[in-house]
């Protein structure tokens, strides 16, 4: 027996998935969050540096010849704040030349690039956000850059915990994940153990018997597994159980006319006999080998049509003239038991159908009521169109057929009476024949009969829609 490595069992695949889709998701979800808070974070900054650099504007002197800001006495306290609050503030002449600031440390006095708006600046120092806007001309004071500056190592360093939370936490929810994926998988995978089980069971003890009982939601996929399993092992213990049944009939039909052809040979070779004794025992033998013969060619063919190995081919039958044909066979065999035959077959009839296999089927259900219908009785075989369905039925005032017996009526090698039917000839295999030619053609057989009523067959045929 083959060991499949535990990382390729479904089980294990499974679980992967579930780490897998976990995983992404996660990585999905929090790298939007991620980048909708940085988002937010950078627009907080820019928004209090344009409050900033409102404020600082309103700052700059109006009445000197040059860019500064107003000497006022709480400067110093002014300063003091913008440092707090991480922010720095330049005035740049038109040629980029720094000509007053605020700030600790003042690192963007050498930036000589001044760019209108909102920029991210990166220097030895970190990074900075900045925000410049146009000092227009005022008075004698000379046109200018205003720049607002604000460091983001907060910003950065708050954006590298959020980053590393979400990164620590990964591990954990995958590893809760895997748990219970596992946990899932094992119970969603547990009728698939039983059916494994009790699929090998059957293997090792070739019992069919077996069946997985699984109980679940009725809408479970995994429900419906097991019920189809538990309905293939049930077909699979009636087929083989019927093909048992059938090489035991089949066994106790071959035995009975090899025993008589035993018998009619040991008294044959017993002693010398006359010719008319030789003669008188040939043809018993004869007619036990006839019997034989028939038995092995209507298990033959009841083989090939129940397996489908038997292809039948379909032409348009005129059924009509295919009943008087069989009628017309039929009737010598009414007239010497002085049987009244009718037939009753509406013109134009036609069906898509194998005609050999046709004859067949009604010639044996004709045969049939002719053998049980005692002498002065009636036989009818009446064909008519009826809405969708060609209609065929085969009564006779025979003897009937017990309520118990119907059930069975199809099977093979069964018999209502067994006497009788072996000495009329009868194998227990026409009906059984009859009724898988009939389902060849996807028609319908069925059956009414009453003891001391008589019987009657009637075959449905749909109707040529051509």
């Amino acid at each position: 027996m083959m060991h499949r490595k535990p990382w390729l069992t479904l089980r294990f695949r499974l679980v992967a998935w579930y780490l897998l889709l976990a995983g992404v998701s996660t990585l999905v979800f929090d790298g939007f969050v991620y980048y909708d808070f940085r988002q937010l974070l950078l627009s907080q900054v820019d928004t209090s540096l344009k409050v900033a650099s409102i404020q600082a504007l309103k700052n700059v002197d109006d009445e000197v010849d040059q860019l500064e800001f107003d000497a006022r006495p709480d400067s110093t306290l002014l300063a003091s704040l913008l440092n707090q609050a991480g922010l720095e503030i330049y005035l740049r002449g038109r040629d980029g030349s720094l000509k007053a600031g605020f700030g600790q440390s003042l690192v963007l006095a050498a930036e000589p690039d001044v760019r209108l708006g909102f920029q991210t600046v990166v220097t030895p120092d970190g990074r900075w956000r900045t925000f410049t806007q146009e000092i227009a001309s005022r008075n004698r004071r000379p046109p200018g850059w205003l720049t607002v500056a604000r460091s983001l190592e907060p910003v950065d360093a708050t954006l590298t915990d959020v980053f590393n939370r979400h990164l620590l936490k990964l591990p954990f929810l995958l590893g809760i994940v895997g748990c219970c994926g596992l946990f899932l998988a094992s119970r969603a995978l547990k009728p698939i153990g039983q059916i494994a089980q009790a699929a090998r069971q059957v293997r090792i003890s070739s019992d069919l018997s077996q069946r997985v009982h699984y109980q679940g939601s009725v809408n479970d996929e995994l429900v419906r597994l097991a019920t189809m399993f538990d309905e293939m092992l049930a077909s699979l213990q009636a087929t083989f159980e019927q093909q048992s049944q059938l090489i035991a009939d089949a066994s106790h039909e071959l035995r009975t006319p090899l025993t008589t052809l035993n018998g009619h040979v040991q008294v044959a070779l017993s002693q010398p006999r006359t010719a008319e004794a030789y003669v008188e025992s040939l043809e018993a033998i004869q007619s036990e080998v006839a019997r034989l013969i028939r038995l092995s060619t209507d298990l033959l063919l009841l083989s090939r049509l129940e397996q489908h190995h038997q292809e039948l081919d379909f032409e348009l039958v005129h059924l009509s003239d295919l009943l008087q044909a069989i009628a017309a066979q039929i009737k010598p065999l009414a007239d010497l038991k002085r049987l009244k035959f009718v037939t009753d077959i509406a013109p134009e009839l036609r069906v898509q159908a194998s005609p050999d296999h046709l004859i067949r089927l009604f010639l044996n259900l004709l045969d049939n009521a002719v053998k049980y219908t005692s002498e002065q009785g009636v036989v009818v075989l009446r064909a008519e169109a009826q809405s969708e369905f060609i209609v065929v039925s085969v009564s006779d005032s025979g003897i009937g057929i017990g309520e118990e017996h119907l059930p069975h009526l199809f099977d093979r090698f069964y018999r209502v009476d067994k006497s009788r039917s072996r000495a009329m000839g009868g194998i227990g295999l026409g009906l059984a024949i009859a009724q898988e030619i009939v389902h060849r053609h996807h028609a319908a057989i069925s059956v009414h009969s009453l003891p001391s009523s008589g019987t009657t067959f009637t075959v449905r045929f749909r109707r040529d829609a051509a």
